[in-house]
């Protein structure tokens, strides 16, 4: 028990693993809230899109010494334009499209961070640097979650029927455009507070993973952004944790833990996990089987 303690105490002797630990949770509730509306919108190659979008934002930012958000926010919205774009100028399809703005974007940033002079580090912006946050980006990450935060609550049911159906929605007369570039927005805002964390490369996975394993464990939307939160939250401070005692990635071993989480739902979800529906197959591969014999039976006491 003792050690147990101890394994969570050590760390708390350091501010900046405390800030560490809040930031990572922060992030996590954000992301997480975030995730549950992309799940359901099958965004999952959009969220990759616009988090590798934003990184010529970020640089590009730095340069003129305005807040990292504001750069990434136009490049962010700037590439989903791109997309919808030539998606309706062209016979190519969108997943093409996503693949070829979203590599070019991050090719972008990539060249502006290996020409321009500055005190950046292309790993920080790559994998996160949770651990040597400033506090002018604890107060920017707050601001945006609080952005997230609040619009999401506010366009709760309105984003939940342009997800669940968006041709329901526009015809009883919600603003589908609105939404669809609110969603984006606050998208390309909460890669930036990913960014922070677990990196561009990493950022997809919080805004993916802990609302595909809350879909496998629950059918109703609060269950569902409830469990994401949890998982979120839990494998972002477990994970920074972690990271501390085995002198890892901080950004890595959240992921990884969200991942395990989410393999574990796969195969242990109650109603849609793996060894339920191996049982309901085999339960109905019996009936069919017993209804076959009881068909021979008839049929040989007919003879």
């Amino acid at each position: 028990m003792m050690d147990v303690i101890q394994w969570f105490a050590a760390p708390l002797q350091y501010e900046f693993m405390v800030k560490a630990i809040w930031v990572s949770a922060l992030v996590g509730v954000v992301c997480s809230a975030l995730s549950c509306y992309m799940t359901l919108k099958g965004w999952a190659l959009m969220g990759d899109a616009v988090s590798h979008a934003v990184m010529p934002g970020v640089v590009i930012a730095y340069v003129l010494n305005i807040p990292f958000a504001v750069g990434a926010f136009i490049f962010g919205v700037g590439s989903v334009i791109a997309i919808g774009f030539i998606k309706a100028k062209t016979r190519v399809k969108e997943d093409t499209i996503i693949g070829v703005i979203f590599t070019g974007f991050f090719a972008l940033g990539i060249v502006l961070v290996s020409k321009i002079r500055s005190s950046i580090d292309l790993t920080h912006i790559l994998f996160g640097n949770v651990l040597g946050i400033s506090d002018a980006d604890i107060v920017q990450t707050m601001i945006i979650s609080v952005i997230t935060l609040v619009t999401l609550a506010i366009l709760r049911k309105d984003l939940i029927l342009f997800c669940f159906d968006s041709t329901h929605a526009r015809s009883i007369g919600l603003n589908i455009s609105f939404l669809y570039y609110t969603l984006l927005s606050l998208l390309s805002l909460t890669a930036v507070a990913g960014l922070q964390t677990v990196g561009i490369i990493l950022v997809v996975a919080m805004l993916v993973t802990p609302g595909a394993t809350a879909y496998l464990l629950s059918d109703r939307f609060d269950h569902l952004m409830g469990i994401a939160i949890a998982t979120g939250v839990f494998s972002s401070v477990i994970g920074t944790y972690i990271s501390y005692h085995l002198d890892a990635s901080t950004g890595g071993c959240i992921v990884v833990l969200q991942t395990l989480l989410f393999l574990t739902a796969v195969v242990f979800a109650p109603k849609h996990g793996l060894l339920v529906r191996a049982k309901t197959v085999r339960i109905g591969e019996m009936a069919a089987s017993a209804e076959l014999d009881a068909g021979a039976s008839k049929r040989d006491e007919r003879h």
